[in-house]
């Protein structure tokens, strides 16, 4: 992957990370449930997962070529 290539695509990484935890998209996950817990705590941890993994995908494919 040419270096330019790779920099667009972290940029674009961290657009999607600012949306995943933007205040409108959180204030909905937010909602009071009708019975049991929020679903708050699951989303969060799963945002935070998928960027990570999305990092480490792109930092490895960039050694492999």
């Amino acid at each position: 992957m040419t270096t330019p290539r790779l920099k667009e695509r972290l940029i674009a990484l961290i657009v999607l990370a600012a949306l995943l935890f933007s205040p409108p998209l959180l204030l909905v996950v937010d909602r009071p449930p009708a019975a049991g817990l929020s679903w708050l705590p699951l989303y969060l941890f799963l945002a935070w997962g998928a960027v990570i993994a999305l990092t480490a995908w792109l930092m490895e494919r960039r050694h492999e070529e």
